[in-house]
């Protein structure tokens, strides 16, 4: 049984013999990544490249946002129909893309305006140019639907400073443009209006050379200016209650810190960790606390272990639950189970750290090995600057 195919192109490729734009185009659904986007962006991918014309490859969205995340709907539908392996199957593409976007042999450039959340976020964060704008909001809100931010979020949120990456991933809190860039998620802010110029002036350059890839971008960066209350005045409090070593001591901290009459945003904080899926909080709290001093193809091996005993529910039902609750009848009424975090074990926890009882069709995540260019490497560095 295979995974249904839309009529309409959801991915476009636009460009010239050396540069490439590759566009998510599922506007009507916020560019939510579907099994066939995923295969049609591994494609045209590795023909990039493959291809020794191609000097850089664009990946942008169509519409309002940059991609929404993965259709969860769509695969969760598709599993009910059939079997856990075929959610499996899609996990497997995706985080696999991932990889091939974090080892790429060539310069990519994402512009990235608009929402980007989790498997959004697993496409872009990976790359090495990440151009973000002042609608650009970013979020990593899985627990939400029973689930835990998986591709390779336990490898990119842990490189952020302090324990913001346990704060985003737990809280599923936003933060915008400014926000990214000041943290590193982002490497360029530049004004909405202006990413049609910086695209033609990339056209323009047709180069793979890092250096002038990056000084294109530089000539329509804006200043960012970051919000009164934004996440960097909170950090030391973040750092302080999230650096605990478990989501029951982050919660107490929080409570704590809020009896203080500290900043509104704590309150909002413990609401959203009381509201979400118990077992997600802990798994993701595990998972990032490995990402730490694991490499990325580490993270993704073991996130897709992971979310294959969530799919073939090992434990817990909690991602079927929370897709009905929050993206189908949408009720937003979810029944966890278990329903509060002292009744989640480590001995729970540890199931999903391991491999998976043999099945039909399932085996683990395989990776090549692979290692990014020279150039790209620079790239990576000039990004920075």
């Amino acid at each position: 049984m295979a995974f249904p195919s839309s009529s309409c192109n959801q991915i476009l490729v636009k460009g010239n013999l050396r540069v490439k734009t590759i566009i998510l185009n599922r506007p009507q659904k916020y560019n939510a990544i579907a099994h066939q986007m995923i295969l049609q962006l591994l494609k045209e991918l590795r023909s990039f490249e493959r291809d020794p014309d191609v000097k850089l490859v664009i990946i942008k969205g169509e519409g309002k946002a940059f991609c929404s995340g993965g259709d969860v709907p769509a695969v969760i539908q598709f599993v009910t129909a059939g079997h856990w392996t075929f959610g499996a199957l899609f996990h497997k593409k995706m985080l696999s893309l991932d990889y091939l976007i974090a080892t790429y042999k060539k310069p990519q450039v994402f512009l990235i305006n608009g929402a980007v959340m989790g498997a959004g976020a697993g496409l872009s964060m990976h790359g090495t140019f990440r151009v973000v704008t002042e609608k650009t909001v970013f979020a990593m809100p899985e627990a939400s639907i029973g689930t835990f931010p998986d591709v390779g979020a336990s490898h990119f949120l842990s490189k952020l400073p302090g324990f913001l990456g346990e704060y985003l991933g737990l809280t599923g809190a936003r933060i915008d443009g400014p926000e990214m860039l000041a943290c590193g998620l982002a490497t360029h802010f530049v004004l909405s209006k202006n990413l049609p110029l910086l695209e033609e002036s990339l056209f323009a350059a047709g180069t793979d050379d890092s250096s002038i890839i990056h000084k294109s971008i530089l000539k329509y960066e804006h200043q960012a200016t970051l919000k009164k209350g934004n996440v960097f005045q909170r950090l030391d409090l973040i750092n302080k209650c999230f650096s605990k070593q478990s989501v029951e001591e982050i919660l107490s901290s929080l409570e704590h810190e809020l009896e203080q009459g500290k900043d509104e945003w704590i309150a909002a904080a413990i609401k959203s960790i009381k509201m979400v899926s118990p077992i997600s909080l802990k798994l993701f709290l595990r998972s990032i606390r490995q990402g730490r001093f694991q490499e990325l193809d580490q993270c993704l091996i073991r996130e897709y272990r992971m979310v294959s005993h969530v799919l073939r529910r090992t434990v817990s039902s909690d991602l079927y639950e929370g897709t009905r609750a929050k993206l189908l009848d949408r009720d937003n009424n979810p029944k966890w189970e278990p329903s509060k975090l002292e009744l989640v074990s480590d001995d729970m926890l540890d199931k999903y750290f391991t491999n998976v009882d043999k099945e039909e069709d399932w085996e683990d995540l395989k990776l090549p090995s692979r290692r990014k260019s020279i150039k790209v490497q620079e790239a990576d560095i000039l990004s920075r600057i």
